[in-house]
């Protein structure tokens, strides 16, 4: 019979996902050895390696995890992070095989860190470790097309992307596939259109979907959609600025922001683009005019009034110390790991949904999909169709017209006609893994009368998934 309580768990961040699938375990039917395999990381590279810097030498130590090679290639971002540690990129790795698991994405989980800060570090320096770090992963064989293909992550973003393509291409001459060896490239370098902002998208799509199920919204005591409800978003960088960005665009109100040097919060809502031009202006969000209240310590930012909570930070931010503050009845994990196990089952308790990260933040695994395949392809999305489909709703515009007697508007006929763009697809794309993916997950609770929230859920979905695939590998009975 099935435990309904997560264990414990005070030793670290993968500890915490271990309880997680653990506790998911008890409702599959898989053997205790096959849960093992997919529990574990596979490889963990721990290495060091020294920059030049003008006071001497310094030895910058660098991690990448592949987690589970039951999909080929791996995949999963660098973090630059002077917080990072064996542990985190661990659990991180372990979080994107369920993550992409979940969302149907045919890669294995990885991750990489490399223990720095960012601001620290002169352009010409952050352009050297991320360069010998590309070298490092080269030299064992931890990074290719179809091997491991890292992406960004905190600390990280399209410059550093663009480093690492072109030291791999550098050092396989020929290769036709090179620039696949890596996703969240600029455009120039054939990134794809939409990557930037894929996880923040992705991570309000998802908060549409779940608002929008009305039977799920009454039982927690909320009207469902989107519209009109209050959001409370924690970190506003890549992830977070766009959560905000589109949760606004789909009707809610965003009413506070927390950052690491405090938080700000207004019950009439905030303007996200004012919020970033004050912060770029002063450094900090603190003292922005349209805030009513200000706190100087962030985490008091996530407790105050509001329907949904989007913590789009860094892990661990919702514990057993301030969960039975958190007055939020939905939180949308836009972070990896922001809720430990204790506080998730508490706030589950009280009557809240949980979002969860492996399925609410995979916006960006996903859309790093995209761009792997364009990669492979050497073509971009909607080219090879976009002037065909065009031609051919001018023909079928033109038929219809002769046959009723009515014309269009020029304005009326150029939205009708109009192709798709490579964004325009690549949008498409993901609002159809992310509702896809969502009622996957709730289909999965509503079937066992035991599981009670959507992680739990989730994490069952991606271990039977991930259980199938081994078996079809010929790996396990």
């Amino acid at each position: 019979m099935a435990d309904n309580k997560i264990a414990p768990n005070a030793n670290g961040f993968f500890d915490d996902v271990c309880a997680f699938f653990d506790h998911a375990a008890q409702f599959t039917n898989h053997s205790p050895g096959l849960l093992d395999q997919i529990k574990a990381c596979n490889s963990v590279y721990h290495f060091q390696f020294p920059i030049r810097k003008q006071n001497g030498v310094e030895v910058i130590h660098a991690w990448r995890v592949e987690h589970s090679q039951h999909m080929s290639p791996t995949k999963g971002g660098i973090r630059y992070s002077e917080m990072v540690n064996q542990d985190e990129v661990m659990a991180l790795a372990a979080l994107m095989t369920y993550k992409c698991a979940i969302v149907n994405v045919p890669f294995g989980g990885a991750k990489g860190g490399i223990k720095i800060n960012p601001k620290n570090y002169s352009l010409t320096e952050l352009e050297n470790i991320t360069r010998r770090y590309t070298v490092e992963l080269i030299k064992k064989n931890f990074i290719g097309p179809a091997i491991d293909v890292p992406a960004p992550d905190y600390g990280s973003g399209e410059r550093e992307m663009s480093w690492i393509a072109d030291t791999y291409n550098t050092m396989n001459p020929g290769q036709l596939d090179a620039l696949g060896c890596v996703t969240g490239k600029p455009l120039a370098l054939h990134g794809i259109a939409g990557r930037k902002e894929a996880t923040g998208r992705g991570v309000a799509i998802a908060t549409r979907e779940c608002l929008n199920v009305a039977e799920d919204m009454h039982a927690i005591g909320l009207s469902p959609g989107l519209a009109g409800k209050r959001v409370i978003v924690q970190g506003l960088g890549n992830v977070g600025y766009h959560s905000a960005k589109y949760l606004a665009e789909f009707g809610a109100s965003i009413v506070g922001i927390c950052e690491y040097e405090g938080a700000i919060y207004n019950p009439d809502g905030l303007d996200v683009e004012e919020v970033v031009k004050h912060r770029k202006e002063t450094g900090s969000i603190l003292g922005f005019q349209g805030a009513k209240e200000e706190f100087k310590v962030s985490a008091i930012g996530l407790e105050q009034d509001c329907d949904i909570l989007v913590p789009a930070a860094l892990e661990n931010q919702i514990t057993l110390h301030n969960v039975d503050r958190i007055k939020a009845k939905v939180i949308a994990e836009g972070a990896n790991g922001p809720t430990s196990p204790e506080a998730g089952e508490a706030f589950t308790r009280k009557g809240g949904i949980i979002i969860p990260d492996m399925y609410c933040n995979a916006g960006g695994v996903t859309v790093s999909y995209f761009e792997w395949l364009k990669n492979l392809y050497h073509v971009a999305f909607g080219r090879m169709d976009k002037r065909y489909e065009e031609t051919s709703n001018r023909n079928l515009i033109s038929m219809i017209e002769k046959m009723t007697g009515t014309d269009l508007t020029p304005e009326q006929r150029s939205m009708v006609i109009k192709g798709p763009t490579e964004l325009e697809l690549v949008n498409s794309g993901l609002e159809e893994t992310m509702i896809r993916s969502y009622h996957e997950i709730r289909e999965i609770k509503l079937r066992n009368s035991k599981i009670e929230d959507l992680r739990t859920a989730a994490f069952v979905g991606s271990i039977d998934k991930i259980a199938i695939s081994y078996m079809n590998l010929g790996i396990w009975p």
